[in-house]
């Protein structure tokens, strides 16, 4: 995710709790849509899909987060 910004990445982690706690909720929600994903019993349920903008929505909270950021220490 981002791969233009891994070091900015690496900073927030360490340096902005909102990011870190973002970055880990973005990062356990998609290891649960993958476990769902790949299970035939879960594949196809609309949980997935409610995940799926979870996470979208996420990201783009990082993203902004993330542009601040790089604009700030230009």
């Amino acid at each position: 995710m981002f791969p233009e910004y891994r070091d900015l990445i690496s900073r927030l982690k360490n340096e902005d709790a909102r990011f870190s706690r973002l970055f880990e909720e973005h990062n356990e929600l998609d290891h649960k849509i993958i476990r769902l994903e790949q299970s035939p019993v879960t594949s196809g349920l609309d949980e997935i899909e409610e995940l799926k903008k979870q996470k979208l929505h996420l990201k783009d909270q990082l993203y902004v987060i993330l542009r601040k950021a790089d604009a700030e220490q230009e």
